[in-house]
């Protein structure tokens, strides 16, 4: 059996961080999620999607992560039961995530921090439109006695 889910969206609010009584952290957040089709009126439809995460991820999460930045949350589908106040049986579906991956700046994503891991430019991310070729036509300025052969 197989119970594992891939999502990549943007966070709908900033991560709630709370703690168990016994000291265990928890974060919650929803991430938008397009649908990869289009409606009849042409229009791209968007999922809603509750996200859990636990632990040391948890207080990472809560303090880097704010509204609207593109994230790839790996975990797996839980749906839990319980009784509302009202006592009605209600059911929420949430992914417990167990690998939360950032996947732009929070420069990019709301202006220039300087608290984020991902601004250091030994662990910013390649981006797609990085050229290693882009000074490729010029001349390359090397001695006969840097060569290996």
């Amino acid at each position: 059996m197989l119970n594992r889910v891939i999502l990549i969206g943007r966070l709908t609010h900033d991560p709630e961080l709370r703690y168990t009584p016994s000291g265990v952290a928890v974060a919650s957040f929803s991430l938008a999620v397009n649908r990869p089709f289009t409606n009849q009126q042409g229009e791209r439809e968007t999922d809603f999607i509750d996200i859990v995460v636990w632990r040391q991820l948890a207080e990472t999460c809560a303090q880097y992560l704010r509204k609207g930045r593109l994230v790839a949350v790996e975990g797996r589908l839980q749906i839990r039961t319980f009784e509302n106040q009202e006592g009605r049986r209600v059911k929420v579906a949430e992914v417990v995530a167990d690998n939360v991956r950032f996947l732009e700046s929070s420069a990019a994503a709301q202006g220039s921090r300087t608290d984020d891991p991902l601004e250091a430019p030994e662990r910013r991310p390649a981006r797609f439109d990085d050229d290693p070729f882009a000074g490729d036509s010029q001349p390359i300025d090397i001695s006969d006695d840097d060569l290996p052969f």
